[in-house]
């Protein structure tokens, strides 16, 4: 009798439990349901396509011009002392980038590592122990999507800024116009443009012997180098590859190896580095379960405004591209050289550079989002290691300043911080002043629980590219890493380490 009862109470047990869970499950969907309809009501509102290189021409790594663009852009000819080259600080198994704070081009130690552990040669200009870039250098993937300007100050940039041209057929200027309206004739499109100027800069790729060269001077000097005419390059090959390259059998070094062709070729090799499969994209373009539950709810979050729930961060971040484009400040920590600015010299007033105005002071172009978990550290100094650590800065950005640590937030051994605070406050008592004065469009702090901040990071994750998200996934990566099927014709390829 007592087993009778003992398999009746069991039998009701387990009844119980399989409507509870069913019960959670049709919660949890209703949940989803209700969630997703929300968040494709925001994508409608916001105008999505998922895809911002949609009409756009973006090149194939693959044509001839971009592979010549690759051999260039891996050549460490291209530096004056020949000891660097543009992947030095632009490694597609890095992001695009170099994953340091602050990038060390010429003098390195060791010119073959790349990215963490890359150290200034104690035998080097100026050295002091820590990198000799003054700013965090900026990834090359996705550089075809920027149609108004490129670099954290926007010294190259587009006047009309016409979506979807990345600034060809537009008005051009940068630091080699007269003046800040008159175009710079020799660009070609903004990726091109950026092309030309890694090789201007002394602690970049021009090197310390080339100091008297201005930048036309320094970029031809390198022309003659890749025609032959200075005598330097032990195994000369260029002719062919720039033959190949511009689809030219017949062509002359005088007439193919030109200013021109060397920054336009390296301009498509870097405008073929879309990453934009991500499965927020798949989520947009009409697939429910691309992304969890948590990621829309963080998704919401990023674009409600705060009246509504959210934290309004679709405010700079918009479009399929996630950046407005233009320039804001929000106080990043300044660490490092900078940029000559303020009374120690090693401060950094952004944008104030480029326009002179002092709203721009300590104003910087809002990054892209797309592939946001690659493209740390984060700043335009690098000050944020952790993509945690920076959203946490523009939540509460006194709070951040206030209690932040550089042991902490900063990976890369020797970063200068001897002016950190006193640099940063400047730009913190501008943003606070900025607040407190109403200015339109300032940075507003708002908080989030810790299960609100959880699904904001979720939904940021989203944004990778599946070729990038996977640091190993070297098959993905190897249209922008030369194998040996591909000429080197100067035997200075870089063959990167990375740690």
């Amino acid at each position: 009798m007592r087993s009778k009862s003992l398999l009746l109470v069991l039998s009701a047990s387990l009844l119980l439990s399989a409507c509870s869970d069913s019960d959670s499950q049709d919660e949890t969907a209703l949940e989803q349901e209700v969630v997703t309809k929300e968040l494709r009501g925001e994508i409608r509102l916001a105008s999505l396509s998922g895809d911002p290189s949609l009409n756009r021409s973006v090149p194939e790594a693959s044509s001839p011009l971009a592979v010549l663009g690759m051999q260039l852009f891996y050549s460490q000819a291209l530096s004056g002392d020949m000891d660097t080259a543009c992947v030095s600080c632009h490694h597609p198994k890095l992001g695009g980038g170099d994953n340091l704070a602050l990038s060390i081009g010429v003098e390195a130690a060791d010119p073959l590592l790349l990215g963490p552990g890359r150290e200034h040669s104690s035998a080097g200009h100026d050295y002091d122990g820590g990198p000799t870039v003054p700013r965090n250098a900026p990834t090359t993937f996705n550089i075809a999507l920027w149609d108004r300007a490129i670099f954290h100050d926007g010294r190259l940039e587009s006047i009309e800024g016409t979506e979807n041209m990345n600034g060809e057929g537009t008005n051009m200027v940068s630091p080699d116009s007269p003046d800040r309206v008159t175009p710079d004739e020799s660009a070609v499109n903004l990726t091109v443009m950026q092309a030309m100027f890694p090789v201007t800069s002394s602690e970049e790729m021009k090197g310390h012997h080339f100091q008297e060269y201005d930048n036309q001077e320094i970029r031809q000097y390198l022309v003659e180098r890749l025609r032959g005419e200075t005598g330097e390059l032990v195994t000369n090959e260029w002719l062919a590859a720039f033959q190949l390259g511009l689809q030219d059998p017949d062509g002359t070094a005088e007439s193919l190896i030109t200013q021109t062709n060397i920054f336009t070729a390296i301009g498509e090799f870097e405008r073929s580095q879309v990453f934009v499969n991500s499965p927020w994209k798949s989520f947009v373009q009409g697939d429910d379960d691309a992304i969890s539950l948590n990621s829309k709810k963080g998704a919401l979050i990023f674009f409600k405004p705060q009246e509504q729930g959210g934290a309004n961060c679709v405010s700079c971040h918009k479009g399929d591209f996630f950046t407005d484009e233009e320039y804001h400040n929000i106080a990043m920590v300044q660490v490092g050289r900078g940029k000559g600015d303020g009374e120690s010299g090693s401060n950094d007033f952004g944008r104030f550079k480029v326009t002179q105005l002092e709203r721009d002071k300590f104003a910087f172009r809002t990054p892209s989002l797309l592939n946001i978990t690659k493209m740390g550290p984060y700043g335009h100094a690098g000050s944020y290691h952790s993509l945690e650590a920076v959203v946490r800065h523009h939540l509460d950005v006194n709070d951040a300043i206030n209690n932040y640590d550089a042991d902490a937030n900063i990976e890369q051994q020797g970063v200068q911080t001897q002016n950190m605070m006193s640099n940063t406050l400047a730009a913190l008592n501008k943003l606070n002043a900025e607040r407190n004065a109403g200015t339109e469009g300032v940075l507003q702090d708002r908080a989030l629980s810790d299960e609100e901040f959880d699904q904001l990071i979720s939904f940021l994750h989203t944004l990778t590219d599946s070729c990038i998200a996977d640091a190993d996934n070297t098959q993905c990566l190897a249209p922008w890493i030369p194998g040996d099927d591909i000429a080197d014709p100067d035997g200075l390829r870089l063959e990167a380490v990375i740690r």
